[in-house]
């Protein structure tokens, strides 16, 4: 776990969250400004934000287990290069760390019997976390730990947990590893446990801000928020990435980039012509953004890839060409000549729906594919 200067005693067993944050040095404040942050990524008006509050200083620690499965541990990153706020000095103190292979000091048998003792002595009440997609192929040799297989690993926490979150595409919708021709067989946490409630954080990687929010509002209402269709949390993942976009008034202009270094690229145009998948993708990231707040892929120049949504690996390749013709939008023939004022109809006709109705269909598939494989192995 990472520690700053301020960390110098260990923490009390029953030490609240707010206590926490005190013995840490952090003023009444600071842990305001944080309250009033949150409530805010999570569409909450100004009152509610003392209910907040009360609850986090009041709340003992729960539990929590994060596993890494097929993946690169950039969602592991993310999570700690968190400045706002801070991991070390709000999220790690309204929670207990127990096991994370990543950044805890134990190793081998040591580690794993730290997991055991959570998934046996806080049944039903430990959080867990899953980065990565799980191999269902071949008996699910492709990862293993400690001579266990993640399927089986998934199996048992995931399935005495709490709830699960699922934090980026590959556990939430099997990622890059699940992308044709998928030779381990990968597949999401909701695939691999049928039965355990999962909340999904997709994106490659998934914003911290997100996790922490999530985990806010559970300490809050000792419930999870409203989800979307997709197990996503409707407050990070319930707005389209172009309808907030900065760069929408110069698709609403027909104004775009045609190249890279462009004239239109330097001015900020719309990234439409350069592939963006801002049209089809849901995600908060035009208002959370990254590293501290400071700028995110759009704003750098850079087309949105997708990475939030199902299979898109797949399905929104290649990531430098047009989003695929879809009924309603006729942007391939009409970019050109969009002007002002298009913007009401395309709104209404902007139709990602089809991809988005592709996208399901085809992550039912999966899972109803990947269900039957589980099925068959018990």
């Amino acid at each position: 776990m990472p520690q700053t200067g301020r960390h110098q005693s260990p923490p009390p067993a029953e030490e609240t969250f707010y206590e926490a944050i005190q013995r840490k040095g952090l003023s009444r404040r600071d842990f305001m400004q944080f309250v009033g942050a949150v409530a805010g990524m999570l569409g909450f008006d100004a009152v509610v934000i003392p209910r907040i509050a009360e609850a986090l200083q009041a709340r003992r620690k729960i539990p929590l287990v994060w596993l890494e499965f097929q993946d690169c541990a950039g969602n592991t990153e993310s999570f700690l290069r968190a400045a706002k706020p801070s991991v070390d000095e709000i999220i790690l103190d309204a929670i207990s760390l127990n096991y994370h292979e990543t950044i805890m000091a134990a190793a081998g048998h040591l580690a794993e019997e730290v997991l055991q003792k959570t998934v046996r002595e806080s049944k039903g009440q430990y959080l867990a976390v899953v980065e990565g997609s799980i191999p269902m192929a071949d008996g699910g040799i492709y990862c293993t730990i400690g001579g266990r297989s993640a399927l089986d690993i998934a199996r048992e926490v995931c399935g005495n947990a709490l709830a699960t979150v699922a934090a980026g595409t590959c556990a939430a919708f099997g990622g890059i590893p699940a992308a044709a021709p998928n030779p381990t067989g990968a597949v999401s946490v909701s695939a691999a446990v049928p039965g355990a409630t999962v909340i999904n954080l997709s994106a490659c990687p998934f914003n911290a801000a997100n996790i922490t929010a999530l985990l806010v509002h559970y300490l809050t209402f000792n419930k999870f928020p409203a989800t979307d269709n997709l197990g996503r949390p409707l407050f990070a993942y319930g707005k389209r990435i172009h309808d907030a976009c900065e760069r929408r008034a110069h698709f609403d202009a027909g104004q775009y980039a045609e190249g890279f270094g462009d004239q239109g690229h330097r001015l900020g145009y719309c990234l439409y012509k350069l592939g963006c998948k801002g049209p089809a993708t849901y995600q908060n990231c035009p208002s959370v953004r990254w590293n501290e707040g400071m700028n995110w892929p759009i704003g750098a120049g850079h087309p949105c890839v997708g990475c939030a949504e199902p299979y898109f690996w797949d399905t929104m390749t290649p990531f430098y060409e047009r989003l695929p013709k879809v009924a309603g939008f006729g942007a391939d023939v009409d970019a050109d000549t969009l002007g002002v004022g298009i913007v009401a109809g395309t709104a209404a006709a902007f139709t990602a729906h089809g991809i988005l109705k592709r996208m399901q269909r085809r992550a039912a598939e999966r899972d109803e594919k990947a269900a039957r494989s589980a099925k068959k192995q018990d």
